[in-house]
């Protein structure tokens, strides 16, 4: 029930989101998408009837360094902008969720900036947050 509740109160939300400068939903879909999705898994669940929630405290430390990732992600963004954020939070992510090869701690400080930015910059049309103190997409797009 509190996946379906969430769900619509994001559905909501979202639905405030402002359409783009053509009319479309551009920056909208995305999270649309997973809030539609929260209310499905929510009725998947109530109908299973084994919406039992248990919790391990094997993963609290996990839990607790994902918020505060989290909270130091968003700070970030309004100070160094979203790609310099991004290229340090991605590899902290998939590190707390057990990512221990060097590569793949690389890849994800390269490909999800990059991707996320082709995506939702340049084919969505959102505009980037930009940083305050600095911000890479100055130097970049000087070039």
């Amino acid at each position: 029930m509190a996946l379906i509740l969430l769900g619509v109160g994001a559905t909501i939300t979202s639905l405030g989101i402002s359409l783009d400068q053509y009319g479309r939903w551009g920056a909208r879909i995305f999270p649309l998408a997973g809030s539609l999705s929260l209310i499905v898994l929510g009725l998947i669940e109530l109908r299973a009837g084994k919406a039992r929630v248990t919790f391990e405290r094997q993963h609290a430390g996990a839990i607790a360094a994902l918020v505060l990732l989290s909270v130091l992600y968003v700070w970030s963004i309004s100070a160094f902008g979203y790609l310099i954020s991004t290229a340090l939070a991605a590899p902290l992510a998939v590190w707390i969720f057990g990512v221990r090869n060097a590569v793949g701690l690389c890849a994800a400080a390269v490909l999800c900036p990059a991707v996320y930015h082709l995506v939702f910059f340049e084919m969505l049309g959102v505009f980037p947050p930009l940083g305050r103190w600095f911000d890479l997409l100055d130097v970049l797009e000087g070039y």
